[in-house]
This record gives C-alpha cells, sequence and structure tokens, in this order.
C-alpha cells in the first residue's frame, strides 16, 4: 500500500449531521418559551375578564303580580251566514217585460222588482169573467123555474118528478158558478203574480235574467238574490267539552256577548250577541252550531265571509294576573323567577289558569305584589344578583278586562 496517499474523510459527514440535528432542537425549544412566555399574560387578562363579568348583575325585566279581572273568552271560526237569502223566482211564465231594480240595490218588502208581460192572462180572466157571468144567469134562470115548479107542485099542477129535477139542476149550476168563479180568481192572482215584488228587505245581487227573455215558473237560478243584510248572524261551532259552561251561561242571562274579527284575528269587525244555541251535537266533528246576531249596520259583514268569532262567556273578578312572558317551563312544570327585596331571585313553581295570551291567571305559587322576571331569564339560576332598570322596575300591566 502506498504511504503517499490521502487522508478518508468519510469520519467526518456523521459528526456534520448530528451538529445540525442538535442546533434545530435548541431552536424549537428556545420557540416554546417564547411562545408560552406571550400567550400567559395574555390568558391570564381574559380569565381576569371572565371573573369580572361574572360578578356583575344580571340585567332583567322586571313587572308585578296583581289583582284584577280576567275575560273568560273563547275563539272559534266562524261564516257569516244571511238571517234570510231568498232566490227571487217568478210564479208565471212569460216574457220579462220589464226589471225595475238594479244590482246591488237595497230593496224593502213589497217593492216591484220585475213586471211579466200581464196581457195573456188579462184575456184569459176576462174569458173567465163571461164562463162565469153566464153560469150566474143560467143559475137565475133555474132558480126562477124552481120557484115557479114548487109553486105548481103545491097546486098539484105539475109532475112531481120535474120539479124536483128542477132543485136538481139549480145544485148543479151552483157548482158551475162555483167553478167559474174560482177559475176568476185564480186567473187574477196569476196577475198579481206578473208582478214579482220583494218578499224581504235586503240587498239584491246580479241580475240572472234579462229584459225580454221568456222565463218560467222555479227555474233555475231565479231573477236575482235578494240577501237580508240588516241584521246578519254568524254561524260558529263549539267544542263538545266547553258546551256546558256556555250552555250554564246562556241559561242564566239569555245571552252572551260575542265579536266578530277579521280572518287574521287583528282587527274587530263588530260586536253582538248570541242567544241561539243548536238542538244536537254533530257527531262527526264533536261539535255544536251558535249563532250569533249582529245589527250590521255598515254592513261590514258579508254573506260567506270567514271571520273569527270571540264568545265571552264570563269575566273572572279579582283574579291575580301574571305576565304571561314570566311563566318557564322546567323538568318539574312551570315555574318563575321571583326577585326578591335583596334583587336575588328565586325559582319559584306556579300553577296558572286561563291566559289572554298577555296575562294568565294564577292559581297557586304566587300572591299579590310579587315582582317576576319578564325578560333576561336565559342566563338567570337561583341566587344570583340582578339589575332591575328604573323603566321595568315601575312598569305595571293594565287590567285583562276590556
Amino acid at each position: 500500500m502506498d504511504d503517499n496517499s490521502p487522508p478518508s474523510t468519510a469520519p467526518s459527514k456523521p459528526r456534520s449531521s448530528r451538529k445540525r440535528l442538535l442546533l434545530t432542537g435548541g431552536a424549537l425549544v428556545a420557540a416554546c418559551i417564547l411562545g408560552f412566555a406571550f400567550l400567559r399574560p395574555h390568558a391570564s387578562h381574559k380569565t381576569h375578564h371572565s371573573a369580572a363579568d361574572s360578578n356583575q348583575n344580571q340585567p332583567v325585566a322586571v313587572q308585578t303580580v296583581h289583582a284584577g279581572n280576567m275575560p273568560v273568552e273563547l275563539t272559534e271560526l266562524g261564516t257569516v251566514v244571511p238571517i234570510t237569502n231568498v232566490t227571487v223566482q217568478t210564479r208565471v211564465e212569460g216574457y220579462l217585460a220589464q226589471v225595475l231594480f238594479t244590482e246591488g240595490q237595497h230593496v224593502h218588502k213589497g217593492d216591484l222588482l220585475a213586471l211579466i208581460d200581464p196581457r195573456p192572462y188579462q184575456v184569459q180572466l176576462e174569458q173567465y169573467e163571461g164562463q162565469l157571468a153566464q153560469a150566474k144567469a143560467q143559475l137565475e134562470q133555474a132558480r126562477v123555474d124552481n120557484g115557479r115548479y114548487q109553486r105548481l107542485i103545491k097546486q098539484d099542477s105539475i109532475d112531481a118528478k120535474t120539479a124536483r129535477d128542477q132543485q136538481f139542476t139549480v145544485q148543479q149550476l151552483e157548482g158551475t158558478v162555483k167553478a167559474d168563479q174560482a177559475l176568476v180568481d185564480n186567473q187574477k192572482l196569476q196577475l198579481i203574480y206578473c208582478h214579482i215584488i220583494a218578499p224581504v228587505d235586503g240587498r239584491i245581487g246580479i241580475r240572472a235574467v234579462d229584459q225580454g227573455n221568456y222565463v218560467s215558473a222555479g227555474q233555475s237560478g231565479g231573477l236575482a238574490i235578494l240577501t237580508q243584510m240588516q241584521p246578519i248572524s254568524v254561524i260558529f261551532t263549539l267544542p263538545q267539552d266547553q258546551l256546558p259552561e256556555v250552555f250554564s251561561q246562556l241559561q242564566a242571562h239569555k245571552a252572551l256577548s260575542v265579536s266578530a274579527w277579521n280572518s287574521s284575528n287583528t282587527q274587530k269587525i263588530a260586536d253582538g250577541t248570541v242567544s241561539a244555541l243548536d238542538s244536537q251535537i254533530d257527531t262527526a266533528t264533536g261539535t255544536v252550531r251558535l249563532r250569533a246576531i249582529f245589527t250590521n249596520e255598515d254592513e261590514h259583514l258579508f254573506p260567506n265571509q270567514f271571520v273569527n268569532a270571540r264568545l265571552l262567556v264570563k269575566t273572572l273578578d279579582h283574579v291575580l294576573l301574571l305576565p304571561t312572558t314570566a311563566v318557564q317551563t322546567g323538568p318539574s312544570g312551570l315555574f318563575v323567577y321571583v326577585v326578591k327585596d335583596d334583587d336575588t331571585v328565586s325559582v319559584q313553581p306556579v300553577t296558572t289558569g286561563i291566559s289572554n295570551g298577555t296575562l294568565s291567571v294564577v292559581t297557586s305559587g304566587l300572591k299579590e305584589g310579587d315582582r317576576v322576571v319578564t325578560d333576561g331569564t336565559d342566563h338567570l339560576r337561583a341566587g344570583i344578583k340582578v339589575s332591575i332598570p328604573a323603566a321595568a322596575s315601575s312598569h305595571t300591566p293594565d287590567h285583562a278586562a276590556p
């Protein structure tokens, strides 16, 4: 082996790699220490603020439980139904000579609405009157003859059978006169029927037949629809479970107040009374029908209109009233947050009765003057201290009675 050959450099490479790894690890450790030192003050600051926030009072809105009157009101869907709705028909046939009403007109009972050509009926009447006059003349002659025959039979100057036959002739002619008189009376009635009059007061609708058309008795649709608008009724149904209470109140007071509201239940249309209860329960729906009467002087109630009928059954006097927004629901039932004198809250179980959406009747759990939380209950728990804005603490809801 040649002693002058250069020395080998292979052992120096592992030492160089080990040195780079040590330098990299040291840099990472230094970065971690610096990051921890930087983040620790911020975390401590955040914890400090959280502790400070927990010591602040929770702002809430508060109202006071008070005594008042609560109306017991039932709201049911109803339909406006006219008390009288008449299809104006002709009772005779003929050409429609005149139409004397305008569509949408208010008419009174007895007003002339239309006229059917009366001339054919007038001619027929004159014919019947002629027959009647002839029959009356024949009857008069037969009576004269009968009187003469009765005198002769007393003198035994005529056959008894002839005198008896004359009596029968008089009776036959009396029947003929009566029949002809009925024909005359009937024809006079047909002439009256040619004049179509309004059977009731009301508002007449769209005309179904124009002047000049040939009409017949009882034809489909008639001439027009006449609807009584004042007064008008609302038919609504009542669940059978609520029937005993309503029936007892009707028996005691004879009539109950009811108001009609629009279909969205946001605006009152009219006030009326309920005095009629149907005679049976509908087995298909388990409801019973009631009819409410409204004067409808402004005619805001229109036939077949859907309305919400609010029936005032009775009024509960001097009961404890609680804002409905204060009532909470928990695993054990209903409860409220009561604000005590030291402005801390406690959880109070309650039992409520009827409600009108804004106020509820308290049957147990509270007393008059208790302050209950109506807003801001999301973060409350028993014993937490609350702050009450001046406007909220001084507010007391109005009585429920309208």
